[in-house]
């Protein structure tokens, strides 16, 4: 008996299966981890951020003072602050100096007029009074008074610029009262040096008062009792 060969139908084959797509990664993680470049730096004015640094120094003072803060103040990161006006101590000493220089372009004009010494006096501590009491954050007094001095101990060439600065102001009123004698303002006899260092030392304790607040009032009354004080000198009295 013969048998029959009964053939088997194949099996359709199973498509080969593609190969998985990649995930789509969003930017913004696909940039996570790669260093990100700096964009350029924002620029910035020197005699603006400068006097930024002023106010900060003249009001917290030296020691008090950090780069975080200044940087903050000024809007520069740390190496533009480097970049731009050196350490800590560098930006101190050229906001110093840009405080002196304001005072003297402020006062320039009081001690070269050829009004009354008197009403000149009396108008210069007006223009310290006015400097002294200004600050957003409240009166802040002198500069060189306030800040200067301290650092003056033991930093020798801050403490040659507070002496400059010093002596310059004693020199200013004792041309001012050794004009006012030779136009018979004040006696002959008196001593302008002298007189110059007694209206330095109102600058002074004008200073220190409004720092501590003392009220403008009575800044002002110290500031008419110094220039009667001072100019009741006149001659014929």
């Amino acid at each position: 008996m013969v048998q029959k060969t009964v053939s088997r139908p194949n099996k359709p084959r199973k498509p080969a299966r593609k190969p998985a797509a990649a995930a789509r990664v969003p930017p913004a993680a696909a940039s996570e981890g790669v260093p990100k470049k700096r964009g350029r730096p924002r620029a910035y004015e020197p005699d603006v951020a400068l006097a930024r640094a002023m106010d900060v120094f003249w009001r917290d003072g030296f020691a008090a003072t950090s780069l975080d803060t200044i940087s903050a103040a000024t809007g520069m990161n740390r190496p533009s602050l480097y970049a731009a006006f050196g350490d800590k101590r560098d930006i101190y000493v050229k906001a110093y100096e840009r405080y002196r220089q304001r005072a003297r372009e402020r006062m320039a004009e009081m001690f070269t007029s050829d009004l009354p010494v008197g009403t000149l006096l009396r108008s210069v501590f007006a223009i310290a009074i006015d400097m002294y009491v200004s600050g957003e954050d409240g009166p802040r007094g002198c500069f060189t008074v306030m800040t200067a001095t301290s650092e003056a101990v033991s930093d020798p060439a801050i403490r040659e610029l507070a002496v400059v600065g010093l002596t310059e102001m004693d020199r200013a009123f004792a041309r001012l009262f050794k004009a006012a004698q030779g136009k018979g303002e004040l006696q002959a006899s008196v001593d302008p040096v002298m007189l110059a260092q007694l209206a330095s030392a109102t600058i002074h304790t004008l200073a220190v008062r409004a720092r501590v607040h003392t009220p403008r009032r009575e800044l002002d009354a110290i500031a008419d009792a110094a220039t009667a004080l001072i100019c009741g000198t006149v001659s014929g009295k």
